[in-house]
């Protein structure tokens, strides 16, 4: 690496040192809307040698047998849990996440190793099956692909990339990432852990400090086998395309407008508390967050006061803080506006709310909660990516899933009802999406795939799953 980063231990702040002058990248705080570092970017050559020093690492990575690399990795751990207050900080700084939840996502980042330190072994031995005719043997076995590009977020900056690149890894492979670019001194701090885990080569991860621009070059080159990536519907079909044109593997996840249906028979003090914990997590800037409440028409205005209720105890800097950037506030702020002239009813939030104490206002949006949102309004049919709750009312049960299901998206959903065995019934036949859960809020963890249809992406993270990703399912026959 060519440039890093180090902390002052002084001023707290993040800075670039660099053994060459290039291009860098302003890093603003969206809570002071001020810069508070600059990070040295690389170009295209530079790019390629990150890549090339993966595949060196590569080489010889993926000739260490599975339960010994995973061992290896399980260190990680431990190092990410030693630096999980840096990372905190870090990303409260380059976008808005309050402190304990950042540092509750770098501890969330070591769980996700841990639990595969204990059950990636067993998904990675050899499975046999019943030999042909003639043969001896017949097995399949999991063989790494390579070096594999990783196109991941900001709204994660830790758990994104750790989700894909950890079992990646252990898988035999090499990452190369390319953050989000407010996240550049994220990702090279998250590639100064790995680096310093005892048993993992040099280079296998490395940061790719580039902006958008430069991914399909480092895509194209043969060295690379597949693409991760995280991020918006058109960013994830030109990167599909792309890599489908050139014959390697992609996995997207992509955006999400889940919808949460509350039946008449359910526990409305429950679904309530689900949908604003959910909805308010991270801002509101998740792709699994409940952007769609809709509640059958007999339980609507009780639903409606237990929502402002909920609302109304969450606490700026824990539970919410500032979005990303002005831009991302503005066009939340579109939305909801367009929604409100299109007949919506605002019950609390929305653009004229007061800004909090210690923050410039220039990237806040308020908590806000819509009523009477109806299709072909914005809260409806778009993925607002912001802390928006968008109730819509149905009249039965029945109506309330073909609402759920009236999206081009079909990442996550959930279903409320008292009556456990509906409820299970309307999630397997009735619920269009990846995940779907009942009388709770949709959210990940290493054990259950995550992934989603329709416009939600293609493949799955987590579990065997996504550990079996960017493999090759290689069939042995032995005569």
């Amino acid at each position: 690496m060519l440039s890093r980063v180090v902390q002052q231990p002084l001023t707290s702040r993040w800075v670039m040192i660099s053994s060459r002058a290039f291009a860098t990248k302003k890093m603003t705080d969206p809570r002071t809307g001020l810069v508070f570092t600059e990070v040295t970017t690389m170009n295209a050559e530079e790019a390629k040698a990150v890549v090339a020093k993966a595949d060196k690492a590569f080489q010889t990575w993926c000739r260490v047998p599975p339960k010994e690399r995973i061992m290896a990795m399980s260190g990680l751990a431990e190092k990410l849990r030693a630096r999980a207050d840096e990372g905190a900080a870090l990303m409260n700084k380059e976008m808005g996440k309050p402190i304990s939840q950042g540092k509750a996502e770098v501890l969330k980042c070591a769980y996700l190793v841990d639990w595969y330190t204990k059950h990636g072994p067993a998904m990675l031995e050899d499975t046999p099956h019943a030999p042909l005719p003639g043969f001896k043997a017949a097995y399949v076995t999991y063989r790494p692909l390579g070096v594999i590009l990783s196109v991941m977020p900001w709204n994660f900056p830790f758990w994104q990339v750790i989700r894909m690149a950890a079992p990646t890894m252990m898988a035999g492979n090499a990452v190369v990432l390319k953050h989000a670019s407010n996240c550049f001194a994220s990702a090279l701090l998250i590639e100064d852990i790995v680096k310093s885990v005892p048993g993992i080569p040099d280079g296998l991860f490395g940061a790719a400090v580039v902006g958008a621009p430069l991914v399909a070059g480092i895509l194209e080159n043969p060295l690379v086998k597949g693409v991760a990536l995280t991020g918006s519907e058109g960013a994830g079909k030109q990167v599909a395309s792309h890599a489908g044109s050139l014959l390697k593997k992609a996995v997207v996840e992509l955006g999400g407008s889940d919808a949460y249906a509350i039946l008449e028979d359910a526990d409305l003090d429950a679904a309530a508390a689900a949908v604003v914990t959910g909805r308010l997590l991270n801002t509101g800037q998740v792709c699994i967050s409940p952007k769609r409440a809709i509640v059958v028409k007999s339980v609507k205005a009780e639903f409606e006061r237990k929502v402002l209720e909920q609302v109304s105890k969450k606490t700026y800097g824990i539970d919410f803080g500032p979005m990303v950037d002005a831009g991302a506030k503005a066009e939340v702020t579109e939305q909801v506006d367009a929604s409100i002239k299109a007949g919506a009813k605002l019950l609390v939030g929305g653009k004229n709310s007061p800004v909090p104490d210690g923050d410039s206002g220039k990237c806040f949006f308020a908590p806000t909660v819509l009523t009477d949102v109806k299709p072909g309004m914005a809260a409806f049919d778009l993925e607002i990516f912001g802390p928006v709750i968008a109730i819509i009312e149905a009249e039965s049960e029945q109506h309330a899933i073909e609402l759920s299901n009236q999206s081009e998206f079909g990442l996550g959903a959930a279903v409320f009802t008292r009556d456990l065995a509906k409820g299970e019934r309307i999630a397997v036949h009735e619920m269009d999406a990846g995940m779907v859960f009942v009388n709770d809020f949709v959210r990940s963890d290493p054990s259950l795939p995550f992934g989603g249809v329709k416009s939600s992406g293609i493949g799955r993270e987590c579990s065997v799953f996504g550990l079996r990703e960017f493999v090759n399912i290689k069939t042995i026959c032995i005569k």
